[in-house]
């Protein structure tokens, strides 16, 4: 068979097209199995920053999906009043909500470079482990660090003054630098710092170039001070009034 610059043409675009269908079938096909793999990895973060998983829960995921019914609580806050009216914590989407000028407030121009918002926001309590109680409120926090927006969770004892934990469950940042906000040995020195001083009302939680040492203070990552600037920006604006710190101070420092 004689080939023709048309036939190799013809041949290339007919391959290309048969191999489309293969890749369209799949992504549709694995859109299903990729969002749950999502939510699991959330469920994962959440159990992590509240200090329940554990080894054996974290290569399991029917322990993981056990562990976060029994213990994990969403719960829907209000930003704005009245925002959660009619909405299910359960399948509430804080990131669609953020986008959608209709339900959220435009608040650029502050250091964690967050545009945006959610006028109803998800948060999570934690039950005690004797059930007899909520010991500690995990509040989801995001900003911009060095190449990207850091996605985390931030828990708080319900005094709303005590850390419990920091965890991000999505980033950018360089392997090595900025990437170390993965690192368990960076992250476990969150646990018992202070997001607040005494009778303030303003956060007080940063990340130090250099050691830390106070209560309101972490090491820095070395090499990435703009991802460590970044840290403390996005921690100081939700933890702030233009974030949750309005819920704090009635709920969690105020007393429910």
């Amino acid at each position: 068979m004689e080939f023709t610059p048309a036939k190799t043409v013809g041949f290339a675009a007919i391959v290309c097209f048969v191999c489309s269908i293969f890749v369209a079938s799949s992504a549709v096909g694995l859109k299903d199995l990729q969002k749950e793999n999502e939510i699991l990895d959330k469920q994962k973060k959440v159990l992590d920053v509240a200090g329940i998983l554990n080894d054996q829960m974290a290569a399991d995921a029917n322990l993981i999906k056990k562990a976060y019914s029994e213990r994990i609580k969403p719960v829907l806050v209000d930003l704005k009043e009245g925002a959660c009216k009619g909405q299910d914590a359960n399948t509430f989407d804080q990131q669609k909500f953020a986008k959608d000028p209709a339900t959220s407030t435009n608040v650029s121009g502050n250091k964690a470079k967050v545009q945006r918002t959610p006028n109803c926001a998800k948060i999570f309590e934690v039950k005690s482990e004797a059930g007899n109680g909520i010991d500690t409120v995990i509040l989801p926090v995001e900003g911009k660090g060095l190449w990207s927006t850091l996605y985390g969770f931030i828990a708080l004892a319900p005094n709303g003054v005590d850390i419990k934990g920091l965890t991000f469950y999505k980033h950018a940042e360089t392997p090595g630098l900025g990437g170390e906000v993965d690192n368990p040995k960076w992250k476990a020195q969150w646990k018992g710092k202070k997001a607040f001083k005494a009778g303030e009302a303003a956060p007080a939680l940063y990340v130090k170039k250099g050691k830390a040492n106070d209560n309101y203070s972490v090491d820095g990552l070395s090499g990435a001070t703009l991802t460590s600037n970044g840290v403390t920006n996005l921690l100081q604006f939700w933890l702030g009034e233009q974030g949750f710190g309005s819920y704090i101070a009635k709920e969690l420092k105020g007393g429910k």
